[in-house]
C-alpha cells in the first residue's frame, strides 16, 4: 500500500471497506478493505482512505486536493454500464445508486500529492481537505455495518465507507475537533458542516501549536476565537513570524497583511461610501480640550438622601450625573446597578420592586427547569442546545479567576455562571450563546451575588449588546464606521497616518467594542467603567469616545516611532490591563465637551452622539442658546460636582473641595 500524505496522523482505522457492486458475482471481491486516516498538515486537515490491496488499475483515482474546493471528476466508463439493479443488495441505501453509475477518474492537479497518487494506487483511493466537506450521511440504526458517506461542497458524493471493525463514532469525534457538525433539520442522519460556528467554539490555545501559515489561516476563519482569546499573543506571533532572517526579501507587505485582517471577520469589510448616512468629514477646528475632573464615588448616604419614604428615586438625572462623575461605592452597586441596567424602573417604589422580583424569580426558574429537565437522549436530538452547552462550558472554564468569586474548578460562582447562561438560551433561543457573553455576565453576577437578579440584569445588558453577537455582525460594522467618523473629526492627521499603514478600518478595536473593554481593564476597573457608561451620559455612544481617548493617548508613540501595520496591531493589543480607567474617563468626557461645543459639528457626528443641535453654543450657565434651544448634554452640569479632582492628566488634587453652594442638590 502506498504511503499516506505526510503530516500528523490523528485518527487511523483499519477494516474500513468500500462495498463495490460492480463485480459479476456477489463475493469477497466486491468488498475492498482499506485504512482511513485523518491527517493534520500545517495548513489543513486531510481525510485519506487507501485500500490494503494496491495492485489495482492505477489509471483511475479519486482525489480532492487543497488547491480547489474539490478536484474530483466523475466519469462513466463503458464497462461500468453493465447490468445492475437485481444484483444490488436491497439493504443498500440510496447512495449506492451513485456508486453503481459512476467510476472515479483522476483529474490533473498541481499540488504535491499528484506524483504520490500516480504510483501504484487503486482507483478507489481518495483524499480530500476537511475545508471542502459539506455534509456526512450516516447509516440508520439496525442497518448492519456502520457506514458514512462524505459529500463535498460541489455536491460530489464519495463512495460509502463501511466500518467492519467497530463504528464511526471515534471518527466523528475526531472531526468535531476541527469543524462543527450539526444535525440536518430535514434528516437527522445527515450531519451538516458549519465552519462559521466553529469560530465561536474552537479553543484559542490550539492556535499556538501550529506554524505561522496555519495560524493565519485559522485567524481568517476564526475571528471570534482570535479576538476573544489572548490577542496580544496572536499579534506577537504574527509580528515575529514575518520578521525573518532577511526582511527585505521575506517580510510580508503590510498591504497584504491588512487585506488578510480585513477579510478575517466575515461580513465586516467596510465600504464607507456605500453605508447609509456616510458623510465626508472635512477638517474642523474643535478648539482646545477643556480640563475635566472627577469626584469620589457615590456613597450609600448620598443615595439614601435622594430617595423618598416609599423608596422612589427623587431626582434621576441628578443621581445619574453623580454616578457619571464618580461611579459608585461597591456596597451600593448591588442596588444601583438594577436601576442603571433597567431591571428596576427608576420611578418604582420599594414594594413594587419586591413584587417585580417575585414575578421574575418565578419566571426565571420556569425557564431554568426547561433545560434542566432535558434528558441526555433529548439533548442528543437537539443539536443547537447541545452546541450551546458545549460553548458555555468551554467559556466558563476560561473565566478570569483573578477574582475570588470565581476561584477554583467547582466554585459556586462558576456553576451559577453556567446555569444563568444556559437559562438565557431558553430566554432567547434564536440568539442562544455566543462566545464573549460570559465576559458580560461575570461582573454582573459578582456584584449581584444572586442568581435571579444577575440573570435579569444580564438580560437587560444583552438588550443593549445583542447586535454585537448577531451572525451578520451589522452592529459591529456600524460601530467601527462610527468610530472612524469620530476619530477623523478629532484628529484627521492621525486617521490619515493609520490609513497609510493599512489600519484605517480600526479592526484592532474589535474586542474593545464587542465586550465593552472587559479584557482591557482590571476586574475592579471594569465595574467602574461600566456603571459610568450605563448612565448614558454625557451623550450617546460614549463608549466610542472612550476608544477615541485611548487611541489619542497612544497617537504620539505610534506616529513618532513610525509604527507600521504589524506594530500598530501589536501595540494596541498589548495595552490590555495597562490603561488608567480614571484618566481615560476624564479624557473621553473632555472629548465629548470639545465636540458638543463645536459650532459647526458635522451632521453625521451629531447623530452618532445624539446631539439635538450642532449649530449652537451652549450658554455656560444654563446650557441654552439665545433662542432657548437646549443641547442634549449641557456641560455645566458636570463641572459643578467635581471633587476631589482627578485631572485629565491622571493626577489627583485633594486640595480642591466642592463647596455647599457649588454642589447640585436634588430638585
Amino acid at each position: 500500500m502506498a504511503a499516506p500524505p505526510s503530516g500528523k496522523v490523528v485518527y487511523e482505522q483499519e477494516g474500513v471497506f468500500i462495498h463495490s457492486p460492480c463485480g459479476k458475482n456477489d463475493d469477497q471481491d466486491s468488498l475492498i478493505p482499506g485504512v482511513l486516516r485523518v491527517i493534520e498538515k500545517e495548513n489543513e486537515v486531510i481525510v485519506d482512505w487507501r485500500p490494503l490491496d494496491d495492485t489495482s488499475d492505477t489509471s483511475n483515482i479519486l482525489c480532492a486536493g487543497k488547491d480547489s474546493s474539490s478536484v474530483v471528476e466523475w466519469t462513466q466508463t463503458p464497462k461500468e454500464k453493465c447490468s445492475r439493479g437485481a444484483d444490488r443488495p436491497s439493504s443498500y441505501e440510496a447512495e449506492w445508486d451513485m456508486v453503481t453509475t459512476v467510476s472515479f477518474k483522476k483529474k490533473p492537479h498541481s499540488n504535491g500529492d499528484a506524483t504520490t497518487h500516480a504510483n501504484g494506487e487503486s482507483k478507489w483511493s481518495f483524499l480530500f481537505s476537511l475545508a471542502d466537506l459539506k455534509s456526512i450521511k450516516q447509516n440508520k440504526e439496525g442497518m448492519g455495518w456502520s457506514y458514512l458517506v462524505f459529500c463535498l461542497k460541489d455536491d460530489v458524493k464519495l463512495p460509502a465507507l463501511h466500518f467492519h471493525h467497530g463504528d464511526s463514532k471515534l471518527l466523528i469525534k475526531c472531526l468535531e475537533k476541527h469543524v462543527v457538525l450539526n444535525e440536518s433539520p430535514q434528516d437527522k442522519w445527515i450531519l451538516l458542516v458549519n465552519s462559521q460556528n466553529k469560530s465561536l467554539s474552537q479553543s484559542f490555545e490550539n492556535l499556538f501549536d501550529e506554524p505561522s501559515y496555519g495560524l493565519l489561516q485559522k485567524l481568517k476563519k476564526d475571528p471570534y476565537t482570535v479576538t476573544m482569546g489572548r490577542f496580544s499573543k496572536v499579534t506577537n506571533y504574527i509580528f515575529d513570524s514575518f520578521r525573518l532572517s532577511d526582511p527585505s526579501s521575506q517580510r510580508r507587505p503590510p498591504s497584504e497583511m491588512a487585506d488578510f485582517l480585513n477579510d478575517a471577520i466575515p461580513g465586516l469589510k467596510i465600504n464607507q461610501q456605500e453605508e447609509p448616512g456616510f458623510e465626508v468629514i472635512t477638517r474642523i477646528d474643535l478648539g482646545k480640550q477643556p480640563e475635566v475632573s472627577r469626584r469620589e464615588p457615590v456613597s450609600s448616604e448620598e443615595w439614601a438622601k435622594n430617595m423618598d419614604s416609599e423608596g422612589r428615586i427623587l431626582n434621576v438625572d441628578y443621581i445619574k450625573q453623580l454616578i457619571f462623575k464618580g461611579g459608585l461605592c461597591h456596597t451600593l452597586r448591588k442596588e444601583a446597578w438594577k436601576f442603571l441596567l433597567g431591571y428596576f424602573p427608576w420611578n418604582s417604589t420599594k414594594e413594587e420592586r419586591a413584587n417585580l422580583q417575585k414575578r421574575k424569580t418565578d419566571e426565571y426558574f420556569r425557564m431554568k427547569l426547561q433545560w434542566k429537565s432535558v434528558s441526555e437522549e433529548q439533548e442528543k436530538r437537539n443539536s443547537r442546545l447541545r452546541d450551546y452547552r458545549s460553548l458555555i462550558e468551554k467559556d466558563v472554564n476560561r473565566t478570569d479567576r483573578t477574582n475570588k468569586f470565581y476561584e477554583g474548578e467547582d466554585n459556586p460562582g462558576l456553576i451559577l455562571l453556567h446555569d444563568i447562561l444556559m437559562t438565557y438560551c431558553m430566554y432567547d433561543f434564536d440568539l442562544g450563546y455566543v462566545q464573549g457573553m460570559s465576559d458580560l455576565l461575570s461582573p454582573v453576577l459578582y456584584v449581584m451575588e444572586n442568581e435571579v437578579d444577575a440573570f435579569w440584569c444580564f438580560v437587560s445588558y444583552m438588550d443593549q449588546m445583542h447586535q454585537n453577537f448577531e451572525e451578520q455582525m451589522q452592529g459591529m460594522k456600524t460601530q467601527l464606521i462610527q468610530l472612524s467618523t469620530l476619530l477623523r473629526l478629532l484628529d484627521s492627521g492621525f486617521c490619515s497616518y493609520l490609513e497609510s499603514q493599512d489600519s484605517g478600518y480600526l479592526y484592532f478595536c474589535f474586542r474593545w467594542l464587542l465586550i465593552r473593554f472587559k479584557r482591557e481593564f482590571s476586574f475592579q476597573d471594569i465595574l467602574r467603567l461600566w456603571e459610568v457608561m450605563w448612565t448614558e451620559l454625557p451623550c450617546q455612544n460614549f463608549h466610542l469616545l472612550l476608544c477615541c481617548a485611548i487611541l489619542e493617548s497612544e497617537k504620539q508613540q505610534i506616529m513618532d516611532k513610525h509604527y507600521g501595520f504589524n506594530e500598530i496591531l501589536k501595540h494596541i493589543n498589548e495595552l490590555s490591563m495597562k490603561i488608567d480607567v480614571e484618566y481615560i474617563l476624564c479624557k473621553a468626557e473632555a472629548i465629548s465637551m470639545q465636540m458638543m461645543n463645536c459650532k459647526e459639528l458635522p451632521q453625521a457626528v451629531s447623530e452618532i452622539l445624539g446631539i439635538e443641535s450642532s449649530s449652537v453654543t451652549p450658554d455656560s450657565d444654563t446650557g441654552e442658546d439665545e433662542s432657548g434651544a437646549v443641547l442634549s448634554c449641557p456641560t455645566s452640569l458636570y463641572q459643578s460636582i467635581s471633587t476631589p479632582v482627578i485631572a485629565a492628566n491622571g493626577t489627583r488634587d485633594s486640595t480642591q473641595q466642592m463647596s455647599e453652594t457649588q454642589s447640585l442638590t436634588p430638585a
